[in-house]
């Protein structure tokens, strides 16, 4: 049950994030942060003397393909692992005392949960810990996190999605101001993970930060405000995510060619700079083109009709920036 937070506290209970005060608009702070493992010539380097800045309400994505570095970056975050150089910062303060202070709480791939408890025993010993407060919200957040149903199961009997579900339950006991998330959504069905997001939706709306690491492209694309690429240890992109998208792609145009001069009109697209791609099947043609307005004009002027125009994803973006370089 260590995944509701990286420290588990016996004092007394902290304030509700709504209550508490931050005089500084930055939620967490990186700098130079590195991470190395190993010895000698067997040193591998996990995260490469990396710099992040994330403000307080941000849902910020981490993408990157398996050994990135995201979730090394993630334990440092969370006080989990000593960076090897670098600082870190939670609202002015170490990872340990944020998680102390209930500032911080985690939603983490690893971590188990007591099988012969129930879901609801199992939010209680956590909330007790954290005093009368947290315990007192209990029933809110199995309604929040769509547990209420499962209340008394035992841990054991339910799927990995609802044990899922139950740390992402613990994470919210101490009502943190930022949420870190590795892969929170594994293993939950269609539904669950919509209601999941929703919930972090909102919750980014009323003033809490969340940064979370996945594997989902389309979940990055659909509720991320802002996309961070790591690749070999080192951050490659860093903007608004819908920004992203679009800076890296070309937009993909589908036309039907005119029934006269369209050998032509393929063979002037074919050394147009900007366009690639290119393919005829019949009279429908398909191309890539980075000056998607003007390709299309000069297709509609040549008689081109039934024209489509779909927007780069951020599956292309994601492509561009991890292709490893030969």
């Amino acid at each position: 049950m260590s995944t509701a937070s990286p420290h588990t506290r016996t004092s007394a209970t902290a304030p509700p994030a709504s209550s508490r005060r931050h005089d500084s608009s930055e939620a967490i702070s990186l700098t130079g942060l590195r991470k190395t493992f190993g010895r000698g010539e067997h040193t591998v380097v996990a995260v490469d003397r990396i710099d992040l800045t994330v403000g307080r309400g941000e849902i910020v994505a981490l993408l990157g393909p398996n050994g990135a570095g995201k979730t090394t970056t993630l334990d440092m975050l969370l006080g989990l692992t000593e960076p090897t150089a670098g600082t870190v910062s939670v609202y002015g303060e170490k990872p340990a005392r944020a998680s102390a202070s209930g500032n911080i709480a985690a939603v983490l791939q690893t971590g188990g949960l007591l099988a012969d408890l129930s879901v609801r025993e199992t939010l209680d010993v956590i909330a007790s810990l954290h005093g009368r407060a947290a315990l007192s919200r209990v029933p809110e957040i199995l309604d929040r996190t769509g547990l209420d149903a499962l209340a008394r199961r035992r841990i054991s009997k339910c799927s990995g999605g609802e044990q899922q579900r139950v740390k992402f339950a613990l994470a919210l006991i101490p009502d943190p101001d930022t949420l870190v998330l590795d892969e929170p959504t594994a293993g939950m069905d269609v539904t669950a993970r919509r209601h999941f997001w929703d919930v972090m939706r909102a919750d980014a709306d009323a003033g809490r930060t969340i940064i979370f690491a996945t594997h989902y492209l389309e979940e990055a694309e659909q509720f991320a405000r802002r996309t961070v690429v790591m690749h070999h240890g080192r951050i490659v992109a860093d903007a608004p995510t819908a920004q992203l998208r679009s800076g890296l792609g070309a937009r993909t145009l589908t036309v039907t060619l005119p029934a006269t001069g369209a050998a032509e009109l393929v063979n002037e697209l074919e050394t147009t700079p900007g366009i690639t791609d290119l393919h005829r099947d019949a009279q429908r043609l398909s191309l890539r083109s980075t000056g998607s307005d003007a390709t299309a004009q000069r297709l509609l002027a040549a008689g081109a009709y039934d024209l489509e125009i779909v927007a780069p994803t951020l599956e292309t973006a994601f492509t561009t920036l991890t292709k490893d370089q030969s």
